[in-house]
This record gives C-alpha cells, structure tokens and sequence, in this order.
C-alpha cells in the first residue's frame, strides 16, 4: 500500500498510545480513520485532538467481544465506507512472576492481545478479501515477541503469539492481494502500566493488590519510551516501504543477534535416524515453496 488517501482505516486501541499515533498519521495522510477504544472517555478526547471532522468515527468497543466487533464493522461500512487498512493496536499488561499468575490474569491478556488481533482478523479480512483492492494488515506485537522476560511473562506469551499469527498471515493473504506487516516496539510513552485499571470485574479473580510502587517505577520508565507520534511515522513508512517487520526501536538489534545466534548454535549434528531422507525431501520442497514465496513478496514491494 503506497498511498493512503481515501482510504479507510480502523485502529483498535486508538484512543491513546500507538494507536492514537498511527490514527493521527494516517488522517494527515489522507485517510478515513476509525478509532476504536474501550474508554469513552479517551475516545472523546481523541476525536477532539484529532479535529478530523467526518473523516473520524469513534467507536467504543470491547476487543474481546465478537459480536460487538461483527456491529462496529456493520458501522463502519455504513457511515464511511468499507475497509482498506486494520490495525491491531489494542493491548494490556500484567506485571508480575509468570509463576505466580492466575488463570484470570491469562485470559485477561489472550482475551485482549491475542484474541483481540484475531477477532480483528476474523471481522475484517474476509470483507477485505471480498473488496478485492489490495489492502493491509498491521498487527501490533512487541520486541516481547522476540525477547522472553520473567516479569512479563503472558505478555511474552500473547506477543510471541501474535508473531505466528502474523507470519502464517503475510503468507496466506498473498494471494488475495493483502499485505502485511508486524509491528514490534521497545519501551513506548504510554499508559500501558495502568492496564489494571480497564480490567473487567469479571477476570480479576484471584488478583493481587496492585503494587503502586511498582507502578511508579513503570511510569518514570515509560516517560523515557518513544512518543507514539515518532513510532506513527516509522510504521506508516514502512508499510508504504512493504516491509513485514517494523521495528521502530534500534535498541534490541545486538540483543536479538544475540538470541538467534544461541538459536542456530543448539542445533546438534545427531546421526541421522531412519526417516531422515524421506524428512529432508519434504522439508526441502516446503522450503523452496517459501523461498518463491518470499521472491513473490520482494517483488511486490
């Protein structure tokens, strides 16, 4: 997607952090925007930042509701039109020992980062496939899709699902016309800390005592992340750049060389064992159909 102008986006998660990032860069690209939050209140504040007139539609929206998703995009392509760009923005945070985490705590995060990009997918796509004019896809992960912490260990878990996701989806997609991309930031200028405080009665089960302590150390941290404005920016260009993976942070690249080195460098050279050769034609076969697969997508872009 080279251009977006009249063109209509729908951004989960759009009325604060990154998504009211890319939601502001995208109106003053030319895009129709709709912004999709769980807090009223963001959102009015949103719509009022962005002065976008008719070419912004607020909708309130739970991401881990389908049939309220199934009406938003009802809305959508009644009062501006169908859809050419989602971007799955929407997420929370758990912060605290991975083992020490309840059921509720992992439904609340696979709820939202998880299930919230695939319902997205599930309402969206199959509308884009059928409009037929060369759309996109851009689902927000994280450098915690490639890089495993102990403190925010389900949010690794929905992030490095996303990562998945999103591979199996560039793929898929292709055909149809409909590109791509992974968006993975480091530390963001956001309020994402204070997750806790849009947390549904329902999944707080067991939950601990927020620690405010804790939650003012991630805050003075946060102050120092990238404003969203500057990561807004980074993406849309490399949308427009066809590239797959954004990653808006340099701060990782020596630590992620580091992670895929220790990778490559477990590999064992075992004897081979009797099903071997049969393997190797397979996987050889597989993997020339994603080389030509990754030649199709060098040329698209």
């Amino acid at each position: 997607m080279k251009d977006f102008a009249g063109k209509t986006a729908f951004v989960t998660g759009g009325a604060s952090g990154i998504g009211l990032g890319i939601a502001k860069a995208l109106l003053a690209d030319g895009a129709n925007v709709v912004i999709a939050d769980i807090r009223q209140d963001h959102l009015d504040a949103a719509v009022a930042e962005m002065d976008g007139g008719d070419r912004v539609l607020a909708i309130q929206l739970d991401v881990t509701d389908r049939a309220a998703y199934k009406a938003a995009a009802d809305k959508v392509e009644t009062t501006i039109g169908k859809l050419h760009v989602l971007i799955n923005t929407a997420g929370v945070a758990v912060v605290g020992p991975t083992e020490l985490a309840t059921h509720a705590d992992f439904d609340w995060l696979l709820g939202v980062n998880l299930h919230g990009v695939i319902n997205g997918v599930q309402t969206f796509v199959p509308r884009m496939i059928e409009l037929g004019q060369g759309d996109h896809v851009c689902n927000t992960a994280s450098m915690a899709a490639f890089i495993g912490s102990p403190i925010p260990g389900i949010y690794n878990t929905t992030k490095f699902a996303v990562r998945g996701l999103s591979e199996s989806l560039r793929w898929s997609l292709m055909e149809h016309n409909i590109s791509v991309s992974m968006l993975c930031p480091g530390l963001v200028k956001s309020y994402i800390y204070a997750s806790d405080d849009i947390r549904p009665d329902a999944l707080k089960g067991a939950m601990k005592p927020v620690d405010s302590e804790t939650v003012k150390r991630l805050e003075s941290l946060h102050e120092f992340g990238m404003e969203p404005d500057e990561i807004a920016c980074r993406t849309l260009e490399a949308i427009k750049a066809h590239w797959f993976y954004i990653f808006s942070h340099r701060d990782h690249k020596e630590e992620l060389r580091g992670i895929f080195n220790e990778i490559i460098d477990a590999y064992v050279d075992y004897p081979q064992d009797a099903g071997y050769e049969q393997r190797v034609g397979f996987e050889k076969f597989r993997q020339e159909r994603a080389m030509e697969l990754r030649r199709k997508w060098n040329e698209l872009g």
